[in-house]
């Protein structure tokens, strides 16, 4: 069993908890848009030259210059449907079984509609492919230099450590969510916007959340 990690066109990470994700991952799977930057970045995070061990995309952003060099590696997908990050996530499950974990690294930066977007879908993965971040086979992240994104699908407990701030997001305004273990309680929070319960914090090392049903959330780690 090993790790996947995505790369996408967003921020490339700089801090050493996205990059450790990178150099210790058995595979790598760049979306189009993200090619030539890893490209640039492989030998300095890895000491020396590496390539992904596959492109995923519709092409659009990738020069035809490097889609020729690499035409070995290159996954076209046309369809217009997904974007490339779910591309590349249905691409992985379809091809490395023994994957037990898929970071997704870059979804996040640069244009803000990408972020909230490829953010959402982390949600949607959970419908769409039946993964999640915790109990899952392979589970699923978003990780970026600022914060660690986690889909969950029901009552959880996390270990998050004392102080670290915690937003919740959902979709489902007929969810409720009891907490123990933040600052300020969720338990009469309605959820009908985005906002609603983000810029929490935890008021202990573990911060438990009690479904009213099984939906979808997600947990933004700072």
């Amino acid at each position: 069993m090993g790790s996947c990690v995505i790369i996408g066109a967003g921020d490339f990470p700089a801090k050493e908890y996205p990059l450790y994700l990178l150099r210790s991952a058995e595979k790598i799977v760049c979306c189009d848009g993200a090619f030539k930057t890893f490209l640039h970045n492989s030998e300095r995070i890895f000491g020396k030259k590496r390539l992904p061990d596959a492109v995923v995309g519709d092409m659009d952003s990738l020069p035809p210059a490097l889609a020729e060099e690499f035409s070995n590696i290159i996954v076209k997908v046309e369809e217009q449907e997904d974007n490339d990050q779910t591309k590349a996530v249905r691409y992985v499950l379809g091809h490395y079984k023994d994957i037990d974990a898929i970071h997704i690294l870059g979804a996040t930066g640069k244009r803000e509609v990408h972020t909230l977007g490829n953010l959402s879908l982390l949600m949607e993965y959970t419908r769409a492919f039946g993964i999640d971040s915790l109990t899952s086979t392979p589970t699923i992240d978003i990780v970026s230099d600022r914060c660690t994104a986690l889909a969950v699908t029901d009552s959880c407990t996390l270990e998050v450590g004392e102080g670290r701030p915690v937003s919740i997001i959902t979709t489902d305004n007929s969810l409720r969510i009891r907490s123990e273990g933040l600052v300020w309680p969720t338990d009469d929070v309605v959820f009908d916007n985005l906002w609603k319960a983000t810029l929490n914090r935890a008021s202990s090392d573990a911060v438990k959340l009690t479904f009213s049903h099984p939906s979808m959330a997600m947990i933004i780690l700072e």
